[in-house]
């Protein structure tokens, strides 16, 4: 299996399997000198780790996660970081029944006729599980973000900057649970942290328990929409052609589990707009900086950042893994129905805010060391 790794300067190898020993991840191209501990991943995998409430699946796993390289002194070498965590709550038993039928809306069947043997237990590679070592790459990629966004600011001076220390900030949150949105204008931030959805709309999150609570007692599930906003993002990241940012941000959304679709900015509302309302328009700001009046583009033009928020928001499919009995085939072609037993997420998109940060994180890391590496 082909395809393991992502990006170009900060670059992570992902491996493991969900119901294996252990998953982990190789981080190359990190910068030497910065100050790296266990105690510094940790809280974004306790964000993203499972049996965190009712309203996700209920897995026991820590997530404890462990450096084994690249660290010395608690300070990066600017050599391989590589990061492990231990599966410690495997129930394999809870596939044996589904061992020899194809789950609809998974991996299974695309696998096997691609590589002419799967892991049942869970989807093997395929799983969400595997998410967790992007969670742990993102943790890394942030402190390099912290380290070296101001000094690049400060070569491409933002739309009205902030103080230096500002540093590029990252924040997810959950918009849309199946077809109920959160309301725009009660939108607070400080709710956020506050409720299992992570979800700004206080309002929208007590819908959302009732919703996912009738999901899960039907034996059904749920889709998601996840929006990740970055700020103080500077000006010039990213390449005008085939590395564009937004289409870097894209790739990296796509390739989370589950995920369908991804927009920049306005994204597909943009095409019921005219051109001078989807126009952002510039003034002239005080002491030689740029003011734009709106934000349709997501925060980035021609693939390069502008310096304004970088907008991304991603759709995720409901869980696939149901109790409600759908039509499948068996490995030998013969027709069957199934329903998946165990302990699955009602929502998947819950625990993908998470992800998605840290895949923003990735992308705005590799970004600003690429433009180090040639600096103007």
């Amino acid at each position: 299996m082909a395809s393991n790794s992502f990006g170009t300067i900060f670059r992570f190898t992902t491996w493991g399997e969900s119901h294996g020993e252990a998953i982990g991840c190789v981080i190359d191209g990190c910068p030497s000198l910065i100050d790296l501990t266990e105690a510094d991943i940790q809280p974004y995998l306790d964000k993203r780790k499972p049996a965190q409430s009712r309203h996700t699946t209920q897995r026991k796993e820590s997530d404890t996660v462990k450096i084994l390289s690249g660290t010395f002194e608690g300070k990066t070498t600017g050599t391989p970081i590589s990061l492990m965590i231990e599966n410690e709550d495997q129930k394999s038993k809870d596939y044996s029944e589904i061992k020899d039928s194809f789950r609809p809306g998974h991996a299974d069947y695309t696998y096997q006729q691609k590589y002419g043997i799967r892991d049942y237990r869970g989807g093997g590679r395929s799983s969400a599980r595997e998410t967790a070592m992007r969670v742990a790459a993102g943790a890394i990629a942030r402190k390099v973000l912290a380290e070296y966004g101001d000094e690049h600011a400060q070569q491409r001076p933002l739309p009205n900057p902030p103080p230096t220390g500002g540093g590029i900030k990252i924040r997810g949150y959950l918009v849309q649970i199946g077809d109920d949105k959160i309301d725009p204008a009660n939108f607070d931030p400080a709710q956020i942290d506050q409720n299992p959805f992570w979800c700004p709309d206080a309002v929208a999150a007590a819908r959302w328990e009732t919703l996912l609570d009738a999901a899960r007692k039907s034996g059904s599930s749920l889709g998601a929409v996840i929006e990740v906003v970055a700020e103080n993002v500077p000006v010039g990241l990213g390449e005008p052609i085939y590395d564009k940012l937004d289409s870097d941000l894209a790739r990296a959304m796509m390739s989370i589990n589950a995920v369908k679709g991804v927009e920049i900015g306005d994204g597909f509302a943009a095409a019921a707009l005219r051109g001078e309302e989807n126009a952002d328009r510039l003034r002239a700001g005080a002491g030689n900086t740029v003011d734009f009046l709106s934000n349709h583009a997501g925060g980035i033009l021609g693939g390069i950042s502008t310096g304004q928020p970088v907008v991304v928001r991603f759709a995720v499919k409901p869980t696939s893994s149901i109790l409600t009995p759908v039509e499948t085939i068996t490995t030998s072609g013969e027709d069957t129905e199934i329903a998946t037993k165990g302990r699955h997420d009602p929502c998947v998109g819950i625990r993908a805010v998470p992800v998605g940060e840290a895949m923003m994180a990735c992308v705005l890391a590799d970004h600003l060391l690429r433009f180090r590496a040639y600096k103007r």
